[in-house]
């Protein structure tokens, strides 16, 4: 029973009160007779005992129909009422609905001058096309520097190995100029000086001998073209020393030019294996080139989700109230255009008293007596708060202020309502009555 017919029982039980109290009085026209008759006198007794049974029994169903319930006229429609508001600034370039207008989820509510975005979304195209195309130049650059690279190391390990074996021929050239030949050259050297010394000191002993006439002219004179043949042949004997001695200075300048171009055939081949990083470095390059596109397709993303921003719509169904937007206007983010008030997904918000709610547990039966339609609807409880609403307002009491005055709180509960005829709404804010039957 809701609380209007317990309001109206109430009533009808004074009313059978007043009744029974006005039987007792004594008729207008009976005013100057006695009432002390023995019928009257039964009569009385009658209507006292109706009287006091009427009482009883009224009694009786007050605190059966009251025990199992528990009631409060605190209570709300309550629901998630949605703000519209924008995600980026601009001028409004349409609002498509009005005040108090149904709209759907999905619908567009206000659109945005979407003409400097789009530019936006335009340059980081453009961007992300520049960086691919860097990307595919990067990536063709590393198999080319791996290919010239390797080229290059090959040739430089070839020539070090031919500049290596330039110098050890120069080295065995050395050995053997200076070595073999210079001795041979020297050895020739000394003999035809002894031969030169021998043949000298002949002539010489001949010659006192020639002028005494005791040798003939013709073997003095075989004397001293042996002693020129001696001297010719110790002349040319350090003729061919010197060329020896040259020929070993040649073959030294060789092997040093030769140490020398293997040392530079050495650093080319170093160089070239260094060189041979920069294919890191090209990979590393084609590798930023990429993380250049990802970063320009992220600011693409961007613009483009921007761009969406400009078209705001219903994020639920509900009626549009508190329509602030106005055209032409220009809006930053977070700037309140709209309200959307939900119809469907509303529920009850009933402040109960601390004392009623011993017996009350989620998933209890519930009557929503809607002010509004004058009638009730079915709910059942879906959850208790867990604080009361004092301590959840924006100033919650102090108590240790030693000004502490004991008062009855109130605990929000939520109601769910187990739908409704079609043709009502729910308006969050309206007043109603709530009860639940604890059994």
């Amino acid at each position: 029973m809701s609380v209007k017919e317990e309001a109206s029982m109430g009533t009808l039980m004074k009313e059978m009160d007043g009744a029974a109290i006005a039987g007792l009085r004594t008729p207008a026209g009976n005013e100057g007779k006695s009432n002390s008759g023995p019928g009257n006198q039964t009569r009385l007794k009658a209507l006292m005992a109706g009287f006091f049974l009427v009482a009883a029994a009224g009694g009786v169903w007050t605190y059966f129909h009251f025990r199992d319930r528990v009631t409060t006229d605190d209570a709300q429609v309550d629901a998630h009422i949605a703000q519209i508001a924008p995600k980026i600034s601009g001028n409004v370039a349409a609002i498509l609905v009005d005040d108090n207008q149904l709209v759907k989820t999905g619908q567009v509510l206000v659109r945005i001058d979407p003409r400097d975005l789009a530019a936006k979304v335009a340059q980081a195209r453009a961007a992300l096309a520049a960086a691919e195309g860097r990307a595919v130049g990067a990536r063709a650059v590393v198999p080319l520097t791996r290919l010239t690279t390797a080229s290059g190391s090959s040739a430089a390990q070839a020539q070090l190995e031919a500049a290596v074996a330039e110098e050890q021929q120069a080295g065995a050239d050395y050995d053997k100029a200076s070595t073999s030949a210079l001795a041979f050259a020297r050895a020739d050297v000394d003999a035809r000086r002894a031969t030169a010394d021998r043949a000298r000191a002949d002539l010489a002993r001949m010659e006192p001998l020639a002028a005494k006439d005791e040798i003939s002219k013709l073997q003095f004179d075989a004397y001293r073209a042996a002693a020129r043949v001696a001297e010719s042949q110790l002349s040319a004997s350090r003729q061919q020393l010197a060329n020896a001695e040259k020929q070993a200075q040649e073959r030294q300048a060789n092997l040093r030019a030769a140490q020398a171009r293997v040392n530079a055939a050495r650093a080319a081949l170093d160089e070239a294996q260094a060189n041979r990083q920069q294919v890191q470095v090209s990979s590393a390059q084609a590798r930023s080139a990429s993380a250049a596109i990802l970063q320009a397709r992220a600011s693409l993303d961007a613009a483009e989700l921007e761009l969406g921003y400009t078209t705001i719509v219903a994020p639920i169904d509900g009626v549009v109230t508190k329509k602030m937007a106005q055209l032409g206007q220009i809006v930053q983010p977070g700037q309140s255009l709209m309200t959307i008030v939900p119809v469907h997904d509303v529920w009850i918000t009933a402040n109960f008293k601390e004392t009623q709610l011993e017996n009350v547990r989620p998933g209890q039966r519930a009557e929503i007596y809607v002010d509004m339609y004058r009638r009730s609807f079915p709910g059942r409880v879906d959850s208790i708060a867990g604080a009361t609403g004092a301590r959840l307002s924006l100033l919650p009491p102090e108590n240790a202020t030693g000004n502490f005055v004991k008062i009855v709180q109130r605990i929000p509960v939520k109601i769910r309502l187990e739908g409704a005829p079609d043709g009502f709404r729910f308006r969050p804010g309206a007043n109603v009555e709530a009860t639940i039957f604890t059994r």
